[in-house]
């Protein structure tokens, strides 16, 4: 699959999972992927949990659902119906979970880059897991970003340590397909802007 093409299929799976267990060497070329994100510094300030124990995966999911009716207690109007039809994880369905970290002390305490932007490690994750993603795409495999979840509740049933902060809970496997047209907008939660919407040139204009 050529690079623009995953970019253009990448999906926040939820409903495909098939619940075929993921190929070890598939999951090595993912997560090998993903550890070659670029980093501030090079401090590769990531770590990376599987998860496979269903007691595990159980308790995850209980916790999701009840933050997922937290926040359907604030909605109003249409969109309580909207929501409603939304999957927000597939954690017992795809079977594997990987849970992904923030460490800040890979490199030390003198990181270069990271003196002037403190959260510059935290976007380093983030594009590991950018890379995460884009490689599970083309070898057709989907990824579900699950964000209906404290903090502390994740760290603590991974065993985190306080310095390492939690920042995804990923749900990953075989999929039936990928669909065509992302979740939120298929249900009506909100579209796609168009990249006019978000372009500046010199100066940011209102």
């Amino acid at each position: 699959m050529e690079l623009y093409e995953a970019i253009g299929r990448r999906r926040d799976t939820r409903a495909e999972f098939t619940g075929e267990a993921l190929d070890p060497e598939v999951l090595q070329r993912i997560l090998g992927a993903a550890n070659l994100a670029p980093s501030v510094g090079m401090s590769q300030p990531w770590v990376f949990v599987t998860v496979r124990e269903q007691p595990t995966l159980d308790a995850f999911r209980d916790h999701v659902l009840a933050e997922r009716d937290i926040f359907a207690a604030d909605l109003v109007g249409e969109r309580v119906e909207t929501f409603a039809k939304v999957k927000i994880e597939g954690i017992r369905e795809s079977g594997l979970g990987i849970v992904v970290g923030y460490d800040p002390t890979t490199a030390g305490e003198q990181v270069l880059g990271r003196h002037a932007i403190a959260d510059a490690g935290l976007y380093s994750v983030c594009l590991a897991i950018q890379n995460l993603w884009l490689a599970a795409t083309a070898e057709g495999v989907g990824v579900g970003w699950v964000s209906f979840y404290r903090e502390e509740f994740l760290a603590e049933l991974v065993g985190f340590p306080a310095h390492i902060r939690p920042v995804a809970w990923l749900c990953v496997g075989p999929v039936a397909e990928l669909p065509e047209v992302p979740d939120l907008e298929r249900f009506g939660w909100r579209g796609r802007s168009p990249l006019e919407a978000a372009l500046h040139a010199e100066r940011y204009q209102r």
